[in-house]
C-alpha cells in the first residue's frame, strides 16, 4: 500500500478557494492512479475527482466540474486539488486515495486500500 497525507484544508468564504495537497510515500507514486472523495456529516463518503497514474485522464463529479482541478506531480509524488467557487454544500472531510486503476477510484471505492486521514474543508455562507 502508499501512504497518503492529505494538507491544506480549512474554513473559507462562499466564493473562495482552497487547495489541497497529498503526499505519498510507501511505494512508486507513478504506478497509481490518484482520487479525492469527501463525506459530509450524515452523508456516504462521495467520489470528487480522479486523475490516471500518467496524468493525462481527468474525471470529476457532476458537482465540482468546472469548479475543481485535480493534478499531480510525479517527481514530488504529490497529488493538488485545486477547489475554486466554493459553496457550502462542499463542506466535508476530503480523503486522498490511490489506486491501480482510475476505473477503481471513480466506480468502485469499496476496493481501495490507500487512503489518507482527511482534512476538515469548512465554506461558510
Amino acid at each position: 500500500q502508499v501512504q497518503l497525507v492529505e494538507s491544506g484544508g480549512g474554513l473559507v468564504q462562499a466564493g473562495g478557494s482552497l487547495r489541497l495537497s497529498c503526499a505519498a510515500s510507501g511505494r512508486t507514486f507513478s504506478n497509481y492512479a490518484m482520487g479525492w472523495f469527501r463525506q459530509a456529516p450524515g452523508k456516504e463518503r462521495e467520489f470528487v475527482a480522479a486523475i490516471s497514474w500518467i496524468g493525462g485522464g481527468t474525471y470529476y463529479a457532476d458537482s465540482v466540474k468546472g469548479r475543481f482541478t485535480i493534478s499531480r506531480d510525479n517527481a514530488r509524488d504529490t497529488v493538488v486539488l485545486q477547489m475554486n467557487s466554493l459553496k457550502p454544500e462542499d463542506t466535508a472531510v476530503y480523503y486522498c486515495a490511490a489506486a491501480t486503476s482510475w476505473r477503481t477510484i471513480v466506480g468502485d471505492q469499496d476496493k481501495i486500500a490507500s487512503w489518507g486521514q482527511g482534512t476538515q474543508v469548512t465554506v461558510s455562507s
